[in-house]
């Protein structure tokens, strides 16, 4: 009953959660309104994109990769790619080292939207790490494609089914 219950909450958070970043994506985020912008349409320009799709071909190869989510911690911990591991952007180039000591490696960076994912993609690449790729519409995509992901709250995997309104989007989300 317990676990029951606790599954519940958690399931109805997640929905919560989901909810609110559906109402965010209508709205246009405030960088794109400053010279931000022009940096992460530069870091897009040079790195190769790659669709929520493609990781999860990957991941169902069972290739071997690294999945880096470089968004805070607290988000990481809600809800996150399973198997992925968290270095949050402002820590990159400290931190990637203990994780992936091979340059050579190939490695799947993603955040919330794909936008600190460029940027984090772009330092890996100028670290000399040759088969970083960004995933360019992030962990947003990746639930509403209906992908599951895992929590750091229960180590559990669940999946996030979109509606039938987001399930026939392909619009970028920023």
């Amino acid at each position: 009953m317990k676990r029951y219950f606790f599954s519940t909450v958690l399931v109805l958070n997640i929905v919560i959660a989901l909810s609110a970043i559906i109402a965010r994506t209508s709205e246009q985020p405030k960088w794109i309104t400053t010279p931000a912008k022009e940096l992460v349409d530069q870091a897009r320009a040079v790195t190769k994109q790659v669709t929520v799709d493609d990781l999860k071909k990957a991941l169902d190869t069972k290739a071997d990769l690294l999945i880096l989510d470089v968004r805070e911690a607290t988000e990481y911990e809600a809800a996150h790619v399973p198997g992925s591991v968290n270095i949050p952007r402002g820590l990159l180039e400290f931190e990637v080292w203990a994780v992936a000591p091979d340059r050579n490696k190939k490695i799947f960076v993603y955040c919330k939207t794909g936008v600190r994912a460029a940027l984090a993609t772009k330092l890996l690449n100028e670290l000399g790490y040759k088969n970083a790729v960004s995933v360019d519409t992030g962990g947003d995509a990746w639930m509403l494609a209906g992908y599951p992901v895992q929590t750091s709250i229960t180590d559990e995997e669940v999946v996030i089914m979109p509606t039938k309104k987001e399930a026939g989007s392909s619009a970028k989300l920023q």
